[in-house]
């Protein structure tokens, strides 16, 4: 199933993507943490949204629709640094030892299409895509073998990243929080329909220009270990979120550097998934407080 959140008249709603349209799940999901709701009721949910299916229900148009972040506010979105050995290889940098995490905070979420602000302190705009996977069982101390089930499925994630503030802190944290600088979607893939996650192509784009041409076979630390290592020390729910790292041709690493600027749009494709584009803007004027 492709699992998805939207605005439909002035509604949060979630919903699956068919080839007929969007068929809404159950108006008990139908608000901000419906989402995390739906994948925490995990196969009760599925064979109640699959039964409203088999019933061929009204489908929405998906011209009607806004679509959001499929987590509107992930309680935990974490990142993963040196994920690829390419990637390792353009920055000079030693392997390392263990998965390095790092948080991004949960506002700077966005949708596909929904603009990610070039900053006011910053020029260094640069893209990351990434597989996200989807947590889906609240859960500890998970093993290896244990690991692809408590995952509900998978999405993309563009880790945008302020490359100067990046390194002004060694958590990455500030860098990598700016708002808008966290596009997830645009839905979340289940894993039945994905199958093994380590065959995916991923490409990026800037406008036409292909940076970032990849398979998710590269990852030195899996998606299994990488839910397993962290779940040693946190407890996972459903709805959080692992961006698993990112392959070479990072704009940083270009000469002369492939910064993103204000008119240009990012895409990231990832086979089995589909697309997720944004387009840059100037971050907008706004007040100290925000109401």
């Amino acid at each position: 199933m492709k699992l998805l959140t939207y605005r439909y008249q002035d509604s949060i709603q979630v919903g699956v993507l068919d080839a007929q349209g969007i068929c809404p799940a159950p108006e008990a999901y139908h608000h901000d943490k419906g989402m995390q709701q739906f994948l925490s009721d995990g196969a009760t949910a599925i064979q109640s949204m699959q039964e409203i299916l088999n019933d061929d229900a009204d489908r929405i148009n998906i011209d009607d629709i806004e679509i959001l972040s499929p987590i509107l506010k992930p309680d935990k979105l974490f990142g993963v640094t040196l994920n690829y050995a390419d990637h390792i290889a353009e920055t000079g940098l030693d392997k390392p030892e263990y998965p390095t995490f790092f948080n991004k905070q949960n506002s700077c979420v966005i949708g596909t299409g929904a603009p990610i602000h070039l900053p006011k302190v910053s020029e260094k705009l640069d893209y990351e895509g990434e597989l996200g996977l989807v947590i889906g069982k609240r859960c500890r101390n998970v093993t290896l073998e244990q690991a692809k089930e408590v995952i509900a499925g998978y999405t993309i994630v563009n880790d945008v990243s302020v490359r100067d503030w990046q390194m002004r802190s060694h958590t990455w944290t500030l860098g990598k929080s700016f708002d808008t600088h966290g596009p997830i979607g645009p839905w979340i893939v289940t894993r039945d329909e994905i199958g093994d996650p380590h065959k995916l192509d991923i490409k990026t784009w800037v406008n036409n220009d292909k940076r970032q041409d990849s398979n998710t076979k590269h990852l030195i630390y899996d998606c299994y270990f990488l839910v397993h290592y962290l779940s040693q020390v946190i407890t996972l729910e459903p709805g959080d979120i692992i961006a698993t790292g990112t392959s070479s041709g990072v704009g940083v690493k270009m000469k002369p550097s492939g910064y993103m600027h204000v008119g240009d749009t990012v895409t990231i494709e990832i086979e089995k998934i589909g697309k997720l584009t944004n387009p840059i803007i100037d971050e907008p004027d706004s007040a100290t407080f925000i109401a």
